[in-house]
């Protein structure tokens, strides 16, 4: 290797380790104060946080993969953004696009993934089935999608078991379906400008009012969500394509693709 390659190389390790450090500090922080305050499910999060910041390592070691630099920080921030920032902090409901944000980054983190499982097999000498660019790409986007699908399967099992709101209802002013047709037919009824919804629970004891419109539970969130891995699988499976077509034009494609250790090139 180079000697300004093994330079930037340590740079990069050391920065890679500081933003460890840092996050990890930041949720130790975050974890006592939870603790101080009583919020155990809080504190149980945070202990994720950092059961989840080992994960890159353990694959690196367990896999013999090496992960770049650039991927390996931003998936720590990727962690730190969803469950701190994002379930303890609130910014799933402070700001307004950060949920799309991760799920974007996440279709195209997904992606590099699927990506790189296939072109190491492809690049293999112990492999000898060379599979197209635009087949590599296409297996890199189905790879993505299929995660995001199964992301959505969990969000859904624990809003269903567990009580919780992953999916984040949303309040809509429209609505249209076949089940308020008084006929029966296979005709939806559109209810159209909703002011007001009013939900009557334990025997008409409570009264819960929804302001605005009907509460959407869940369909929305999580239709969007799927749209913008979709179009984070797409951007990376492009990229991945052109990488495979002209590896030393699209060379920065490699900070984000993990590969072999001892990996030899045909």
């Amino acid at each position: 290797m180079p000697e300004k390659n093994k330079v930037q190389s340590k740079k990069e390790r050391r920065v890679n380790i500081i933003v460890y450090l840092v996050l990890r500090f930041l949720v130790i922080i975050c974890m006592v104060e939870q603790s101080l305050k009583g919020n155990w499910h809080a504190v149980a999060l945070c202990f994720l946080t950092l059961i989840l910041f080992t994960v890159p390592t353990i694959i690196s070691r367990t896999f013999k993969v090496k992960l770049p630099t650039t991927l390996e920080i931003i998936v720590y921030l990727f962690i730190y953004a969803a469950e701190i920032l994002g379930e303890i902090q609130n910014f799933y409901g402070i700001f307004k696009h950060w949920d799309t944000i991760l799920h974007t980054l996440n279709g195209f983190l997904a992606a590099a993934v699927g990506f790189s499982l296939i072109d190491i097999l492809n690049r293999t000498e112990r492999f000898h089935i060379k599979m197209t660019p635009i087949f590599v790409a296409l297996v890199a986007f189905c790879f993505s999608m299929t995660i995001g699908v199964l992301w959505e399967f969990g969000e859904f099992a624990a809003d269903r078991y567990l009580n919780l709101d992953m999916q984040k209802d949303r309040v809509v002013q429209k609505i249209s379906s076949v089940t308020l047709n008084k006929e029966n037919k296979n005709d939806p009824v559109v209810i159209d400008n909703i002011n007001k919804t009013e939900i009557y629970s334990n025997n008409n004891q409570n009264i819960t009012t929804i302001e605005n419109g009907y509460l959407d539970l869940g369909i929305i969130d999580t239709m969007k969500d799927l749209v913008v891995n979709f179009i984070g699988a797409i951007v990376f499976s492009i990229l991945g394509f052109l990488y495979i077509k002209d590896r030393d034009e699209y060379r920065f494609i490699e900070r984000f693709i993990p590969v072999m250790k001892k990996f030899k090139e045909e």
